[in-house]
């Protein structure tokens, strides 16, 4: 597993350990991580703080040659909102731990020219899946079923 794909991963995990949803995120220009973060909508009571749009708010403001340079890490497939804030942003490249447990919105990404990367990696997987199964009521919540 990619290093910063591992952190993106280690963030699932403290959101998993604290109560929450085990989805982790992490952005990076030319080498450097700027912000990681996890979905922290229980934590926090959040309506918008996805791993995604988290790692985003913990990297703070940035030029947009910045974004255009980056790599959004995600242990799993963005969803609309998360999506959009690629595209508002810029982000060309973005790496998916795994899209089996939920298929965001790849197909709009890909449109728009972002280059998606999918890991289909077993331990992203497997604590997505096991997440699912243990909690179907605040996953359901979490992607708005």
């Amino acid at each position: 597993m990619d290093r910063f794909m591992e952190l993106a991963m280690a963030e699932a995990e403290k959101g998993l350990a604290e109560g929450g949803i085990p989805i982790g995120s992490v952005l990076v220009c030319d080498g450097k991580v700027l912000g990681s973060g996890r979905n922290q909508r229980v934590q926090y009571g959040s309506a918008i703080r996805h791993g995604e749009m988290d790692a985003l708010e913990n990297a703070g403001r940035h030029p947009a040659d910045v974004y255009a340079r980056s790599t959004l890490y995600t242990t799993l497939s963005p969803c609309a909102m998360c999506s959009g804030a690629i595209l508002l942003y810029g982000i060309p490249h973005v790496v998916i731990g795994e899209n089996r447990t939920f298929r965001g919105e790849e197909d709009l990404l890909r449109s728009r020219g972002v280059d998606l990367e999918i890991l289909d990696d077993k331990a992203c997987i497997e604590m997505m899946e096991r997440f699912i199964r243990d909690k179907p009521e605040l996953w359901h919540e979490d992607i708005g079923v």
